[in-house]
């Protein structure tokens, strides 16, 4: 049973989204005009679907480019390359996406990797290293154990912490140690404070390789623009940080530039950092101020390592470490790349230290942590970069994450309408955190609507 199935049958979904009527070309609809707050992938997926219905439809961006925290780059020393130093992951489960990629035209190209591990100063490579047979047997059973759990058990996942949780299994200290670096590495922050049900469920449901199945050749910002070209370039305004939000007969917003914009209906895709600093009138209730004011977003770092030469050798090279650097994995997979980038991750605090300390410094321990199984590799960096979601002005957080007590209680409470006002974003989704959920989250929202 799905997260979404879970919660219709536990009567937890919102009630928002319980009644959704499904949308058929050319309904008519009292509604004429909707406003949507952000050109990510959840505001493009909501601005899409309310155009096909034959609305006029206007979104608002804060950056001066669409895509939020999809953003695709090239490296000034490697032109020939694209990394992406914002969400990178598609699933083979990720349906939309998927099915966005083929209606657009865009390829998308297999990116698992076959994972290393840096443990203690030891270098251990693929297939070299497991858990214990216990730990081992619960992960790949994982799957049939969720499905055993009744809703009661499950609800009750969301009251402990996932390394909570997994230190009641069969897995030994070691165990522990390693499926706390894995982990960390999916939610952004130590499995000491992510919520059993969420991770739990997500690794249940997803594939193999948690869905770092996939990525969209030549970038995934490409969906963006293709995104963007559907809804209408004239239609999406940048530079356009929303001020304030006011709702009457329909909803009239004010930009901090000094444009003002009126429509009968709007969608919030902002992430709650921003959507806190929108002054709302008549204010948010309480209970999704308290919401929103708890959910916590992931420090995440982003350290590409441009380099002349492909020392790693493997395309499907990853590596995971007990060091600061935390992860290492093949950034330009199947580029047909002079070199090559490794792209550093980092979470949590290591990802905070890191942004932080000196840039040299900081070069200096990405490459120290490589030393035990490359040896010295700083005759081939060519560039370093750094992009810390932690500090971005947006968002402060590359992508939310729920502990415990939040994913049956906060998330309901954050994606319940405000009168005419609706929310969408990858926090409100079953695949929170993945580009996925953004695209599910605003079509979602465009129903509701339309449903109206």
């Amino acid at each position: 049973m799905r997260r979404r199935d879970f919660l219709k049958k536990s009567a937890l979904i919102y009630p928002a989204l319980a009644g959704i009527k499904a949308m058929r070309p050319g309904k008519t609809t009292a509604i004429k005009s909707v406003i949507v707050i952000g050109a990510g992938f959840a505001g493009l997926a909501a601005a899409k679907k309310l155009r096909e219905q034959g609305l006029a439809v206007t979104v608002l961006e804060a950056r001066s480019r669409i895509g939020g925290r999809v953003f695709s780059h090239q490296p000034s020393t490697a032109t020939d390359a694209v990394i992406e130093l914002g969400a990178e992951w598609v699933g083979i489960s990720h349906d939309r996406v998927i099915d966005l990629c083929n209606e657009m035209g865009l390829t998308l190209r297999n990116n698992s990797f076959q994972s290393d591990l840096l443990l203690h100063g030891s270098h251990y490579l693929k297939g070299s290293w497991s858990m214990s047979k216990g730990g081992q047997q619960f992960w790949e059973q994982k799957s049939q154990i969720w499905e055993g759990l009744s809703s009661e058990e499950k609800e009750k996942l969301d009251k402990t912490d996932w390394w909570r949780f997994l230190s009641q299994q069969k897995m030994d200290e070691n165990d522990l140690a390693i499926r706390e670096l894995l982990d960390s590495t999916d939610f952004g922050e130590s499995i000491r404070h992510v919520s059993a049900f969420a991770a739990f469920a997500e690794y249940a449901e997803s594939s193999e390789n948690n869905e770092m199945d996939l990525k969209i050749k030549g970038g995934n910002s490409q969906l963006a623009e293709k995104l963007a070209d559907v809804v209408g370039r004239e239609n999406i305004l940048l530079s356009h940080a929303v001020d304030t939000i006011e709702q009457k007969e329909g909803v009239v917003v004010y930009c901090s530039n000094g444009k003002q914009l009126e429509a009968d209906r709007l969608i919030c895709t902002a992430p709650v950092w921003s959507l806190l600093r929108i002054n709302w009138k008549p204010g948010l209730p309480n209970d999704l101020l308290e919401a929103a004011n708890s959910l916590q977003y992931a420090r995440i770092g982003k350290y590409p390592m441009v380099f002349s030469q492909k020392f790693w050798e493997r395309e499907d090279f990853d590596m995971i470490t007990d060091t600061p650097a935390h992860y290492f994995y093949h950034g330009t997979k199947d580029q047909k790349t002079e070199g090559g980038v490794l792209m550093c991750y980092a979470t949590g605090d290591k990802a905070e230290a890191l942004a932080s300390i000196d840039r040299s410094e900081r070069k200096k321990i990405i490459l120290d942590a490589l030393r035990p199984a490359f040896g010295d590799v700083s005759a081939y960096l060519k560039e370093d970069l750094v992009y810390y979601w932690g500090s971005d002005a947006y968002t402060r957080g590359a992508y939310a994450f729920y502990g415990k007590n939040q994913w049956l209680t906060t998330r309901l409470t954050l994606a319940r309408p405000h009168q005419k006002c609706y929310f969408a974003g990858e926090h409100l989704a079953d695949w929170q955190g993945f580009m996925e959920g953004a695209i599910v989250s605003g079509e979602e929202a465009a129903e509701q609507v339309v449903a109206s």
